[in-house]
């Protein structure tokens, strides 16, 4: 392991991020709400700890391995989130404990979207901004890991079942390709938050509204400026771009690249993984509002509209709300709140297993009941036309395994603190799957959890970001043996 290099990264990475700073500095000056100390003390302290830790060792080069990979990884959200809570610690409105700054921070660049604070509307808008923009930062950060960085740890959802991935072809060091299929995806993530922004304004949003909630749309991270999330705007116009663009940020960015480059909007409809996507958030959404209807819950316009919002929302892992989901007919919360483990597909903003391991499991599924019919028969899992090596089949069961046991073991922690069943299952779940709300106690809020359910959270959504693996394989012996 290359300690040097790792460090000389990580230098480079705070020296960088201290900058983010500057964005609410200037919307403090703006709206002069009394917050610039906070974020320029943050800048000073960030920059400088980056650099004290860049000098060093700025003239070590070597090429980055593997293992260092993992490590850079991990600490990129466990450093970044570090740092990104200290405006929010040294602030006084609002005025956090350092768990709670840090949840709020790592939940943020996570986009998991769970928060801790109440009365989001009395909030300064420097502060609003910032929430809204580590989950913007965080959404970029999760792109270009899962395209760009996983793949090249072998990890990666996308590396299971697409040999086209845009990545590195080499596993041994990074690569200059890298580079390339970073800066495609930034343009394109940063023209559909730029296209979603001017869709919010001309709805009726503000300017500053449509921008914030542009970020944590795109990133899927549903945090908002307001308590009410995007029900504070009673415009089903803008319900309707949130949809749009709530679903395309669910897809995976590769395909956006290639459809881009293609000129084509056949590359979606093509992909396998897309398609069960696009059935899965159909279908639910069918469901929810035939019970909507069928209860008398809503009228026929409102189920429509509420109800396809709160099942892309939900399914997506957003996290926006209009309504009060929580409390709508028992069927539909459970419902939503299993789809929410399906998630987004591979190489998304989204969360969950991702769409195309479950495919795969329901896939393996129907082929191990026709081999109880036919015991002699040769029968491939598929993928369109192509078959799935048995090795893609043996790595998603393992990663099922792992995420359902991390799962069981986090809600018995959660409930040896004296939280509820409900509440405990949907915690676990909401920050494992990087969604957001619950249900019970965490349906509105995390705030009045202890610290320690705070702290198990915390784990839950950095092991639910980095997809299980990348994080538990630093607490193996093996990993740290030379």
């Amino acid at each position: 392991m290359h300690l040097s290099i790792i460090c000389r990264i990580l230098g480079i990475l705070l020296m960088l991020f201290s900058f983010t700073m500057i964005p609410p500095m200037v919307v403090s000056l703006i709206y002069d709400d009394g917050q610039l100390t906070p974020f320029v003390d943050a800048f000073g302290l960030i920059f400088c700890i980056g650099l004290l830790v860049w000098l060093p060792v700025r003239n070590k080069k070597d090429d980055l391995r593997v293992r260092d990979g993992f490590v850079i990884t991990v600490l990129f959200w466990l450093v970044l989130s570090l740092s990104g809570s200290i405006p929010l610690y040294v602030s006084d409105n609002p005025s956090m404990s350092f768990v709670d700054a840090y949840f709020e921070s790592l939940s943020g660049l996570t986009t998991t979207g769970a928060t801790v604070i109440t009365g989001i509307d009395d909030l300064p808008h420097s502060i609003l901004w910032y929430r809204q923009q580590l989950q913007w930062l965080g959404g970029m950060g999760i792109i270009v890991l899962a395209v760009a960085i996983l793949p090249m740890l072998g990890i990666g959802g996308m590396q299971l079942y697409r040999a086209e991935t845009p990545g590195p072809v080499k596993d041994n060091k990074l690569t200059p390709r890298i580079t390339e299929t970073a800066k495609a995806l930034w343009y394109i993530y940063l023209g559909l938050t730029t296209v979603c922004a001017i869709g919010y304004w001309l709805a009726g949003m503000t300017a500053f509204d449509a921008i914030t909630h542009s970020f944590s749309t795109i990133a899927i991270g549903g945090f908002s400026t307001h308590d009410d999330s995007i029900g504070y705007f009673d415009s089903t116009a803008i319900e309707l771009i949130a949809v749009v663009f709530m679903f395309l940020s669910g897809v995976n960015y590769a395909l956006h690249f290639f459809s881009w480059r293609q000129r084509s909007v056949f590359v979606y409809l093509k992909d396998p993984e897309f398609q069960f996507y696009a059935l899965v958030v159909g279908g639910v959404s069918v469901i929810t509002i035939a019970v909507l209807l069928a209860t008398e819950t809503y009228e026929l316009s409102e189920a429509i509209t509420s109800g396809l919002f709160e099942v892309v929302s939900i399914a997506t892992t957003t996290g926006f709300a209009t309504a009060d989901f929580a409390n709508w007919p028992l069927v539909l919360p459970f419902l939503l709140f299993v789809v929410a483990f399906i998630g987004g597909c591979a190489g998304s903003t989204g969360g969950g297993m991702k769409v195309i391991r479950v495919l795969l499991i329901y896939k393996q599924g129907l082929r191990e009941v026709k081999r109880l019919i036919h015991p002699n028969a040769v029968i491939p899992v598929k993928l369109g036309r192509k078959p799935v090596p048995d090795r893609v089949i043996e790595a998603v069961w393992g990663f099922f395994s792992v995420y359902m046991f991390m799962f069981v073991f986090m809600l018995i922690i959660l409930l040896a603190t004296g939280l509820d069943q409900v509440t405990a299952w949907s915690a676990v779940g909401a920050c494992i799957n990087n969604l957001g709300p619950g249900l019970g106690d965490v349906a509105y809020h995390y705030g009045d959890l202890n610290s320690t359910a705070k702290w198990v959270l915390c784990f839950a959504m950095l092991l639910g970001r980095l997809e299980v693996f990348t994080l538990l394989l630093l607490f193996t012996p093996t990993f740290w043996r030379h």
